[in-house]
């Protein structure tokens, strides 16, 4: 195998490589599979069979090389440990296209859509773990606003599971994000520790964005003013908030329970 291949996956670790190159990287069984199901191009897919944790990695190698016009680059265990970036690779890797994820790219509102706004989001664990669960509470798409985190970091396709690629996602501005949802007459729901009202007491039924701030300093003015209503988690003990990715699920089944309620009326 090439270095300059293994040089390139670990490159692709590196924010600005991503964004110099146009490509990122999908590590792991899941997260190729449902990159594969999602018939995401793929550049190439490195394959290690030592590291294989079952028998259905050769099934979907081929289903990559057939759907997605991957190329296969099988390597031995030395070298895939290289181009890995996980404490346990299961000997999959492969190197995709970066693509463009727009605002005006999502899918057209579906009846009653629930968005997930994520906004200034640092870490790659939490991005990825707010996929997840708009992916399990059925969201209409999540978009991530001002990035300081990119949905493409490798972190963020591991922590999500490969949803990454089942959630329709974006990125764009604030500003843009705000008119968007808008002209859709979407609602959008902040959060924060000052706001008055509970969470569970606040209508999440309808055309609804739930917007979610970064994990140090929350949400910036121009979300705590204007039309934009807010809601709060409580907290009873000594700490004054919750990891980003937790008051995200909070809120998320939160909205699930009240249209399922108001479905069954």
């Amino acid at each position: 195998m090439q270095n300059a291949g293994v040089k390139r996956v670990v490159r692709l670790r590196r924010r600005r490589a991503r964004d110099r190159e146009r490509a990122f990287l999908i590590e792991g069984y899941r997260e190729l599979l449902r990159a594969v199901e999602a018939g995401l191009p793929l550049e190439a897919v490195y394959h290690c069979p030592a590291f294989y944790l079952g028998s259905n990695e050769p099934a979907l190698l081929d289903r990559a090389r057939r759907t997605c016009g991957a190329e296969l680059i099988p390597t031995g265990g030395a070298v895939f440990a290289k181009l890995s970036y996980r404490d346990r690779p299961d000997g999959l890797l492969a190197v995709a296209p970066t693509l463009d994820w727009t605002i005006d790219g999502l899918p057209a509102p579906t009846a009653d859509p629930l968005y997930v706004v994520a906004t200034a989001i640092e870490k790659p664990g939490n991005l990825g773990t707010l996929l997840r669960t708009a992916d399990a509470v059925g969201a209409t798409a999540v978009i991530v606003c001002d990035p300081v985190t990119d949905l493409f970091n490798p972190n963020v396709v591991r922590a999500s599971v490969g949803t990454l690629f089942t959630v329709p996602a974006a990125q764009a501005g604030a500003g843009a994000t705000r008119r968007w949802l808008a002209e859709r007459g979407v609602r959008t729901v902040v959060t924060t520790p000052a706001a008055g009202r509970c969470y569970t007491d606040h209508d999440l039924t309808g055309a609804v964005a739930l917007v979610l701030g970064n994990e140090q300093f929350g949400l910036d003015g121009a979300w705590l003013s204007g039309d934009h209503a807010a809601v709060s988690i409580p907290m009873l003990g000594r700490a004054d908030s919750i990891n980003v990715a937790m008051a995200g699920a909070a809120l998320l089944f939160e909205a699930l329970r009240q249209r399922r309620q108001a479905a069954r009326r």
